[in-house]
């Protein structure tokens, strides 16, 4: 690997550390003879500026990532806190008034963990509903509180008419849904968490709509293993509920870094990936 700015390069490592770096410069590696093992010398013509600029690139993208799903985040929290308290107030602590995945032990796992979410929560209105209701939050301020993985299984324990309900809203079916947000919790735990996504090989494949009912979707089907199919699927829900694409996104993915070797295929974008709705700038 070419360095020409040794002192610029050190301070790089200092920064970021040479572990997370490794990450980036894993495909500059030569190929063995042995699937998946590669070399620790490197293809000729790998510099460290192009390591840097395709670290640089996966770093804009997680925050344009990040900040493009919090709406939607915000949007299935507060649908789905609208519907089940239109049941009941408390309709996440009544497993009765629930379906019938809320009638075992993954349900009473849930409520558990949400407890202790609410222990540890110091949100001011959190501390007010204890202090005047004993620390019964109603639904649509218990789903607040949760994360991903727990407001997604109290989507599943929810009535099929509420699922269905929120899904609408998005024009998906209820277990579509359920597969999309399993799906964006990955991509939401990589942003937060610092992994990569330019090379992020996922092993959930979202439920799509049949093909042909949104041409958007269809011209990223064959590429929900990687983060440009399930980037997709944020532009689609942003799309959906009225929030409008992101930009920011879009351009993100223009301004993939052209570095030998690593071609934005790693991200899973096809040639004529902004030739679309959803993408076009």
């Amino acid at each position: 690997m070419t360095i020409d700015d040794r002192e610029y390069a050190v301070a790089k490592l200092r920064d970021v550390s040479y572990y997370r770096l490794s990450g980036y410069w894993y495909p500059f590696r030569k190929l063995t003879a042995m699937v998946g093992v590669r070399e620790d010398s490197f293809f000729s013509g790998t510099t460290f500026g192009d390591v840097i600029s395709l670290y640089d690139f996966d770093l804009r993208l997680r925050t344009a990532a990040s900040d493009a799903y919090a709406p939607v985040e915000l949007s299935l929290r507060a649908q789905l806190g609208h519907e089940l308290g239109e049941l009941d107030e408390c309709a996440h602590l009544k497993p009765a008034l629930l379906g019938k995945q809320a009638q075992g032990s993954s349900y009473t796992t849930w409520l558990d963990k949400y407890r202790k979410e609410l222990r540890r929560s110091h949100e001011d209105f959190v501390a007010h509903h204890q202090s005047k209701y004993s620390g019964m939050l109603p639904v649509w301020a218990a789903v607040e509180i949760l994360d991903l993985g727990s407001l997604r299984y109290l989507y599943s324990f929810s009535p099929r008419s509420v699922q269905d309900k929120v899904a609408d809203g998005f024009g998906l079916s209820s277990p579509q849904l359920t597969s999309w947000m399993r799906s964006l919790e990955v991509v939401r735990n990589a942003c937060a968490h610092h992994g990569r996504l330019y090379n992020r090989v996922y092993a959930i494949k979202p439920k799509l709509p049949a093909a042909g009912k949104y041409k958007d979707l269809d011209k990223a089907r064959s590429h929900m293993t990687r983060s440009f199919g399930q980037l997709t699927l944020i532009q689609y829900m942003r799309s959906a509920r009225g929030i409008g694409r992101s930009r920011v996104l879009s351009a993100i993915l223009s301004s993939y870094p052209v570095v030998k070797g690593v071609p934005k295929a790693h991200v899973g974008m096809p040639d004529d990936w902004d030739d679309s709705t959803l993408w076009a700038g």
